[in-house]
């Protein structure tokens, strides 16, 4: 295995992440202006605002932290709306994302997997959704300066894809991650389903979240590609004939629906990445 180096391996799926590349055998640096509470792998302070820094990084030329990298994983970013004022979040997270994919163009990185967000699906679905399960297949629905930066995340992966046919970029649209300490407040979620309905009442498991990671580190294609990343199962108790009844009646249902099936469609994930979540909260992520 070559080495990974990953941006924003201290925040939450950042180091589920690092753990899983290193328990697969991969070589891993942390870029991150966080310290990791865990030893999991050594780690740089980088300000991903200064190109030059981000460059000196991916291109190994930190002393004692050099490359070459065999792929680069971009996680930092503000990590939702409303958390900084709205100039601030595209600001920093579009910089960010376009100091990465060109430093990583400069040193002919040709793997890289960035965290794009379901939050280009639409969320917070005050208008509803267009059909569900919900997938990749429809155009972007940005409604916060947060998702309309990953879109612009995307958009640039796209093209930078364009410019070179040999390169790999995997934008994965992330539900809401969680550990399994947080599986004790699902079960109230079924009383107000409408507390959830902001993303269809999905989640990941941290831990399935670096297996789409990893996986999309192995992936065989070439270009841009973006793929909703949700655990197989929603939040909820109750059944999704019931949820969409009661919260979202008239929205079209697409195909078999399972009682409890995430309405997040992972169909591509499955089909292109050989993504499998293993973990459920019904079983408290065991």
């Amino acid at each position: 295995m070559g080495k990974v180096l990953v941006t924003g391996g201290s925040g939450k799926l950042g180091r589920a992440v690092l753990r899983d590349l290193v328990e697969h055998g991969y070589d891993v640096l942390n870029l991150d202006q966080h310290a990791l509470p865990d030893p999991i792998c050594p780690s740089l302070r980088v300000d991903l605002s200064n190109f030059g820094e981000v460059a000196a990084a991916i291109l190994g030329g930190v002393d004692e932290r050099g490359g070459p990298f065999e792929a680069v994983v971009h996680l930092a970013a503000i990590p939702a709306p409303g958390l900084a004022p709205n100039p601030r979040t595209i600001t920093n997270n579009v910089t960010a994302t376009y100091n990465v994919f060109e430093a990583c163009r400069l040193a002919r990185i040709k793997n890289v997997v960035f965290a794009s967000s379901e939050t280009v699906l639409g969320l917070p679905f005050d208008t509803p959704p267009p059909y569900v399960p919900v997938d990749e297949k429809y155009f972007p629905r940005p409604e916060s300066a947060y998702s309309l930066g990953k879109l612009l995340d995307e958009t640039m992966a796209a093209q930078f894809c364009r410019w070179d046919p040999d390169l790999r970029i995997v934008g994965l649209r992330f539900s809401n991650v969680m550990y399994p300490q947080d599986y004790a407040a699902f079960p109230g979620f079924d009383s107000e389903p409408a507390k959830r309905k902001w993303n269809l009442w999905g989640y990941i498991d941290a831990r399935d979240g670096a297996q789409a990671v990893r996986r999309s580190i192995q992936a065989d294609f070439k270009g841009f590609e973006a793929f909703i990343i949700a655990n197989a199962d929603t939040v909820m108790s109750r059944s999704n004939v019931s949820l969409m009844a009661e919260v979202f009646p008239g929205v079209e249902q697409r195909g078999n629906i399972a009682t409890n099936s995430t309405l997040l469609s992972i169909d591509k994930a499955r089909d292109m990445l050989g993504y499998s979540p293993q973990y459920s909260w019904r079983n408290g992520g065991q």
